[in-house]
């Protein structure tokens, strides 16, 4: 989990679960990803020793105000750039997968300026 993509794309899915579930487990994070459980105990490791998560005696997991914004920053990106590509005529599947790819090195700039293209610019 060297990359700074690696942590984003657990913290994102960490969130989307959150969202959808209420409560997330390594398991879950697991069987959404499809990784082995090791792998997703030592990126939860990781993630607790950045202070990212934070993951109780029972095992559920909870995103610290650190994690929580940049989970939500990357799953915001996410969101609009699969519509966006969805919107061009891209396929839905295409899309999710090319928004993940996107999102981790698309520009603050360049991604204000796509929201302000599109018009979804609040401010």
């Amino acid at each position: 989990m060297k990359r700074n993509e690696s942590v984003e794309d657990y913290l994102e899915t960490i969130l989307m679960l959150r969202e959808r579930n209420g409560l997330v487990r390594s398991i879950d994070i697991a069987r959404q990803l499809d990784y082995s459980k090791p792998s997703i105990s030592r990126a939860m490791g990781l993630l607790r020793e950045k202070n990212y998560i934070v993951m109780d005696r029972e095992g559920w997991i909870t995103l610290t105000d650190e994690g929580y914004e940049m989970a939500r920053r990357i799953y915001d990106r996410h969101q609009l750039l699969t519509t966006w590509l969805t919107a061009l005529g891209v396929t839905p599947e295409t899309a999710a997968e090319d928004a993940c790819r996107i999102e981790h090195d698309i520009s603050d700039e360049t991604f204000e300026k796509l929201k302000d293209h599109i018009g979804l610019h609040k401010g």
